[in-house]
């Protein structure tokens, strides 16, 4: 057994390879452990974005409270209803024209974690505002590897004209590092986990993954030996959970490589390939794997800040895989047709779906006494209610997560009408140990969470 803690920064090292750890009780002092189990896991800020708006008497509660029921669009949340609150009323005013005329959906992006009237550009000048989660990486950022994960599925052009003469940029981003810089997201799952997982020193990442290639071998591989010399001094609960983690590490990098084989036997030039780019996976299992790559990644205090987009604002992708190969942005505009409403429904329904796998996932995953999902806040929603109207106020926004038991779940709250969303950011900031006083359009912190 080890006498003295290890280092909260331990890693595995193989040639080429570096890979983080998940919290281990062996990291904190024996004596220390029940005293700090509540407070030794950081919280971490996850902001899930998705576009075209939602079908929104399928998504509101009828209930308010702690008795509320799942409405049909929730219903995939239900092993995680009590780690969540639903937020009715809430708004992005920012997100609207204010005389800027056109573009509902770049703005709707843009404005979405900033609550900033973006300018409406087509050229170099963009000018929005400072992110939420960018705000928090800069304040908390430097206690990680790295200071924010910004990932989605969706390629997206940084310039040129997206949306009645809004750039691209615009529609693409909503993590924004200053008003001028959008933050890039990743979309190739192979990127992200030999980023994540790999040494820092980017030549020699490519040079370690030419070698397990062509030797055939996991990342895991090169850093066995130092993982079984580091098991024979942790107690049987670290030594579990370290199995689990690198489980999951040997898991994701299996399927990711199954997805680049698919991918590269597809046919070039399909919808796959003009939306996100070449060589990777299929819709669904793209999202499950940036997801599970961001619960890693969290598990593993690599971050405690991400977003994730599951699609672009405006996409206009089908859904063969649920049997509706017409366009998403397409259906949103609906004009009350029945069939188009039930349709964008199963849509909105297949990604809370994805949801639900994520904070089930963060939820498996112990810590303490509690989860990594109740040491943790996921906001889902985006910046349109109803897509076939582009309006702003009434957003489907929901947080999952308990915040370190600081935020009072299983609710639906229902707010006065044009209350910012930013409020809501504010007072997430604050879980984390951020005072922020103001971000964007808000007014002060979200009252009745806490």
């Amino acid at each position: 057994m080890i006498s003295q803690p290890l280092p909260r920064r331990t890693f595995l090292r193989g040639l080429g390879t570096m890979m983080a750890l998940p919290l281990l009780e062996a990291m904190t002092p024996l004596s220390a452990i029940a005293a700090t189990a509540s407070k030794k896991y950081p919280n971490r800020l996850a902001c899930v974005f998705v576009p075209n708006g939602m079908h929104m008497p399928t998504w509101t509660p009828a209930a308010e409270g702690t008795g509320f029921e799942l409405a049909a669009t929730m219903e995939p949340l239900k092993n995680v209803k009590d780690s969540l609150l639903v937020l009715s009323g809430l708004t992005q005013d920012k997100a609207r024209p204010n005389g800027d005329g056109p573009g509902d959906h770049a703005r709707s992006a843009s404005a979405w974690l900033t609550g900033c009237q973006p300018l409406k550009t087509a050229g170099a000048d963009i000018h929005v505002g400072i992110s939420a989660d960018q705000l928090a990486a800069q304040m908390v950022g430097h206690k990680t590897p790295f200071a924010s994960l910004e990932l989605g599925c969706e390629r997206g052009r940084q310039a040129g004209n997206c949306d009645s003469g809004y750039s691209c940029a615009y529609s693409n981003s909503i993590s924004w590092r200053s008003a001028n810089t959008p933050v890039a997201k990743e979309v190739d799952p192979r990127l992200v986990f030999e980023r994540l997982f790999s040494s820092g020193d980017p030549s020699e990442t490519a040079e370690s993954r030419q070698r397990r290639e062509r030797y055939n071998k996991s990342l895991l591989d090169f850093v066995m030996d130092d993982a079984s010399r580091l098991k024979k001094q942790l107690g049987m609960h670290d030594q579990r959970k370290l199995d689990e983690y690198l489980d999951g590490v040997r898991e994701i990098e299996e399927r990711v490589a199954r997805a680049e084989k698919v991918n590269l036997a597809a046919p070039t030039g399909g919808p796959m390939a003009q939306m996100a780019g070449a060589a990777l996976p299929g819709y669904m299992e793209h999202m499950r794997l940036m997801a599970d790559m961001m619960v890693l990644a969290f598990q593993a205090d690599l971050t405690r800040i991400g977003t994730f987009m599951l699609a672009n604002e405006g996409s206009n992708r089908g859904y063969q895989i649920i049997g509706i190969p017409e366009g998403h942005h397409d259906l949103s505009h609906h004009g009350f047709n029945p069939e188009k409403q039930d349709k964008i429904r199963k849509i909105n329904t297949f990604h809370v779906t994805q949801l639900a796998y994520m904070l089930e996932k963060m939820q498996s995953i112990k810590e303490g006494d509690g989860t990594l999902l109740d040491h943790s806040m996921v906001v889902y929603g985006g910046g349109i209610s109803d897509g076939n109207r582009h309006n702003h106020d009434e957003l489907p926004i929901l947080v999952a997560g308990k915040a370190g038991g600081t935020i009072h779940t299983g609710r639906h709250i229902r707010y006065a009408r044009n209350t910012p969303l930013n409020n809501l950011y504010l007072s997430l900031l604050d879980r984390m140990g951020i005072p922020a006083e103001t971000l964007g359009d808000s007014t002060g912190p979200l009252q009745g969470l806490f």
